[in-house]
């Protein structure tokens, strides 16, 4: 099969690049750069050039236009480019291929809420209601049939995962209150002083908190559509959802702590076992997820690794979700390409590892 990858040269594009090189079912890889087209794999991304060569002779192994791509006539296309551009980018390939979009534009139905979170409407309010949200061990049933995927973000994976069932069996009464911490990578391959390495070695700290990150109108809305599935009452605005990252000096990895207290009627029902019976019923066919009572997993656990890894704390009636991703992985391109094997009948875990790199 033939795959383009629109924003060969960011990190999620570079981490496509070296997924799809040793994927099985995908004979022919398109990268793909608006400002870089005609330049070597080799001069942009040397590390990867001798894995990729193969797969890439029908560009000569360079970067080609939006254009030529579209031309090649790819059967999937990811679209690894920035919020607000990537549904104006992508309109070549909507009526042709199978576009997997990893940025935010197709995330939020609502333009009013979209808006919101992002400072402008939609570019692309027409193809609003065919996009699906690509959680994978959520809506994998929809998944297969779609052909606009929006790939979550890293900050909503790794916490809507633990979150979900829980909220379906137990509901939440009061604040739902997220911690995350991320590494670098999350911001993006692009020069930020406040990225640079003396700025953030030996540095800690909070940012967009509360209810005011980008992300969080996002994780809310899967929880209020969770909670609504379930028949389960949020209150009359949904979740209540406070939501803080933190930057740390890491190269990449995600480490999410939730809390929240379950409604004083499901508190009887609140324990390991029934916790652990919860995500083996919700995801004991889902490779990537792995939860341990009473154990916090931890960032090294997942690097490099497709897999979120889950676990609990449970205080009387309050439920502590300890949960970490690879940002570049499980958080972008791993589940990008794991959409991409739901979506195309392949194996799930095809070019995808499961275990973390030591």
């Amino acid at each position: 099969m033939k795959a383009a990858i629109l924003g060969a040269t960011g990190y999620t594009g570079m981490i496509l690049l070296r997924l799809l090189s040793d994927h099985p079912e995908i004979d022919e890889i398109i990268a793909v750069s608006s400002t870089r087209a005609g330049k070597s794999i080799k001069e942009i991304d040397p590390g990867v050039y001798t894995a990729v060569e193969k797969k890439m002779q029908s560009t000569d192994v360079k970067l080609v236009s939006v254009d030529e791509a579209a031309a090649m006539n790819p059967e999937v296309t990811f679209a690894a480019l920035p919020h607000l551009e990537s549904a104006k980018i992508c309109g070549p390939f909507f009526e042709t291929s199978v576009v997997i979009d990893l940025s935010a534009d197709f995330r939020i139905k609502d333009p009013v809420i979209f808006e919101k979170a992002y400072g402008q409407k939609p570019e692309r309010q027409d193809l609003l209601d065919a996009a699906v949200y690509g959680l994978c061990e959520i809506y994998r049933s929809d998944i297969k049939k779609a052909n606009l995927i929006s790939n979550p973000g890293c900050y909503p994976t790794a916490t809507l995962l633990p979150l979900i069932p829980v909220i379906q069996k137990f509901g939440a009464c009061g604040k739902i209150v997220a911690n995350a911490m991320s590494g670098i990578s999350g911001a993006g391959k692009k020069a930020v002083f406040n990225n640079l390495f003396v700025e953030r070695t030996e540095n800690c700290g909070a940012y967009a908190p509360g209810k005011s990150h980008r992300h969080q109108p996002e994780i809310k809305k899967e929880l209020d559509a969770a909670a609504s599935a379930a028949g389960k009452d949020l209150g009359a605005e949904g979740a209540n959802l406070f939501f803080t990252p933190h930057l740390v000096p890491l190269k990449r990895g995600m480490e999410i702590t939730t809390i929240l207290d379950v409604p004083e009627d499901m508190a009887a029902g609140l324990t390991d076992e029934a916790i652990d019976a919860l995500y083996t019923e919700y995801y004991g066919n889902s490779p990537f997820v792995a939860w341990d009572a009473n154990r916090f997993p931890q960032s090294r656990d997942v690097w490099a690794a497709n897999s979120c890894r889950i676990g609990w704390r449970i205080e009387g009636r309050s439920l502590m979700l300890f949960s970490t991703i690879d940002n570049l992985v499980k958080g972008a391109s791993g589940q990008a390409v794991q959409n991409m094997n739901i979506r195309f009948g392949f194996d799930e875990t095809a070019g995808l590892r499961i275990y973390g790199e030591l």
